[in-house]
């Protein structure tokens, strides 16, 4: 049977990606709901969509079709929102007696996490998260190989990211420390979330460099030791990038050899919600370690550059 869906921050960066899986899953959009009303897209994938720029009415439209009949209710909302609504979102669908699909960081804070299973067991709904380089075919295959090695030394793991933003990131929520968690969580959360997926959980942390528009530092991990470095700042990009115009770096070496990932991107956020919908998704607990890691960076005191920071630190 096909799903109801709902969806909150249909206007914003990341939803075309879950409007496109909740259409190639062969599901139903239902209503939407977003501040902004620039939100032309659902016509790209539905062309019959009960659209709310005001959560509350948005609110009382499912509670109605909730009351109708089975049919009728939403099954899954899928959440879009910025960062600081998602616990507050997550708790809306469980409410409705809807399933959550929420884009990460499923939530900014560790404790946030307990609440959200209890309400799990309350309502006796479930809440899944995306966590989509783990449903990556390469990194899949990556992770076989790390487990079934015999290996005593830890590997040495080298993460950059850098995805350059205008003046207009620092502005927005997604500038705003409380409302998206800092850089660490907005943009870094999937890769710890690979990170600790492929090597094990996190045993020491530090932070080197903190500031608004790059941070970085050194993760001890049970299998390997990370030095990880995260910029929005276009002047971080390596000359090539920018020969090609290109606006995004991304680049992991495991051993100082290449993890090569960057085809096969499109497709993720569809695996993931087919996955859910056969109840393999990645629920609370999966997403628990991430959010961990990232709460402690926001939290931790920047110590300085040392010898063994990222080379993007010793450079600068």
């Amino acid at each position: 049977m096909n799903k109801n869906f709902a969806i909150t921050g249909v206007g914003g960066y990341i939803a075309p990606r879950h409007l496109k899986a909740i259409k190639d899953t062969g599901n139903r959009l239902v209503a939407a709901c977003d501040p902004s009303d620039s939100v032309g897209i659902l016509d790209r994938f539905f062309t019959d969509v009960k659209f709310f720029t005001e959560f509350e009415r948005f609110d009382r439209h499912l509670e109605k079709l909730r009351r109708q009949d089975h049919d009728s209710r939403i099954h899954y909302v899928s959440i879009c929102s910025p960062n600081y609504l998602h616990d507050a979102h997550v708790r809306f669908a469980l409410r409705i007696g809807a399933d959550a699909i929420c884009e990460k960081p499923l939530v900014l804070n560790p404790w946030n996490i307990d609440a959200l299973a209890e309400l799990e067991h309350e309502s006796g709904h479930k809440v899944s998260t995306i966590l989509q380089l783990r449903v990556h075919p390469a990194l899949i295959a990556l992770r076989e190989k790390l487990l079934a090695e015999k290996r005593s030394a830890k590997h040495e793991v080298v993460l950059t990211y850098i995805t350059s933003r205008g003046a207009w990131y620092l502005v927005s929520w997604k500038g705003q420390l409380e409302r998206s968690g800092g850089l660490a969580t907005n943009i870094g959360i999937h890769f710890f979330d690979l990170l600790i997926w492929l090597f094990g959980p996190v045993q020491h942390n530090e932070v080197h460099v903190a500031t608004p528009k790059r941070t970085g530092g050194y993760l001890d991990l049970e299998r390997a030791s990370v030095k990880w470095f995260l910029s929005i700042d276009r002047d971080d990009l390596p000359a090539e990038c920018v020969q090609k115009e290109q606006t995004t770096y991304r680049h992991i070496t495991i051993d100082g050899h290449e993890v090569e990932f960057s085809e096969g991107f499109t497709e993720l956020h569809t695996e993931v919600y087919r996955r859910t919908l056969e109840g393999k998704g990645f629920g609370l607990e999966d997403a628990r370690p991430s959010v961990c890691l990232a709460h402690d960076i926001r939290e931790a005191q920047a110590i300085g550059v040392v010898p063994y920071s990222h080379p993007n630190l010793l450079g600068k």
